[in-house]
């Protein structure tokens, strides 16, 4: 997968619009997988998975769609910037899920352009969960764009502080699949302008879950800043949101429902 996509910065004719690829698969979670992510994540291990998971379940068919010869993105080099979740029934281990993954809505940012990465998936007929993932391109915009104005944080003490040790990296890579090198080597992230590897978004996600609502069946995730490991950020929440900050800078701030 990780030459997969190294071998998307090769220069060639790029579409300009994403593809109408609709990406279907089935997937079933075994309890070992899953334990395995839960023990990384902090998650307790029950009968139903993570709502986090079925994102990982997903990851590797997602990358394929991503790193096609129709994309109009090398897949190294995006960002993602969000990523919101709705559950809609019970996600059972063992049990097969069926997935769909499409690309849609390319659209300016004010630093470049952003698309979502749409993925639902079902049991035995009905929706049981759907995504969103948000990925941003960065480079000139193609319109006039206001600045974000997703400037939430909330107030107080912190409830807790959230250790992202320097191997968070490569420990969540080998749960979920993503060996991004940008969040499991120092040369990787050094590529990209940082002293040393930062966090997955999904994995902050997952800790800040984990840490204030297990069981929450939706939350919309902003990615602002990175995280780097090696290093700790307070957790604040209420019983409608959560945020990492380090001092004055929020990292990850969360909604949920």
């Amino acid at each position: 997968m990780l030459l997969r996509a190294a071998a998307t910065l090769i220069p060639r004719p790029r579409p300009a619009v994403l593809p109408s690829t609709v990406v279907e698969f089935s997937a079933t979670a075994s309890v070992t997988a899953v334990a395995a992510y839960n023990a990384v994540c902090g998650f307790p291990l029950r009968s139903t998975m993570p709502a986090t998971y079925p994102h990982i379940m997903a990851f590797g068919p997602t990358m394929r769609l991503m790193s096609g010869g129709d994309f109009p993105f090398p897949v190294v080099g995006l960002v993602h910037i969000a990523n919101s979740y709705v559950v809609h029934g019970p996600l059972p281990l063992g049990a097969s899920l069926d997935f769909s993954v499409v690309a849609r809505d390319l659209r300016a940012h004010r630093r470049g352009r952003q698309f979502d990465v749409v993925t639902t998936a079902s049991l035995d007929g009905s929706v049981v969960w759907e995504e969103t993932s948000t990925y941003l391109r960065r480079g000139k915009t193609t319109a006039e764009v206001a600045a974000d104005a997703d400037d939430a944080s909330l107030d107080g003490p912190p409830s807790a502080v959230l250790r992202f040790a320097a191997d968070a990296g490569r420990r969540y890579a080998a749960v979920s699949g993503d060996y991004n090198p940008i969040h499991t080597s120092r040369l990787g992230a050094r590529a990209f302008g940082f002293a040393r590897p930062i966090a997955h978004g999904m994995y902050t996600l997952a800790r800040v879950l984990a840490a204030t609502r297990v069981s929450a069946d939706a939350a919309t995730a902003r990615f602002r800043s990175p995280i780097l490991l090696g290093r700790s950020a307070e957790l604040r929440a209420t019983s409608a949101a959560a945020e990492v900050r380090s001092g004055e800078r929020v990292h990850v701030f969360v909604e949920l429902a």
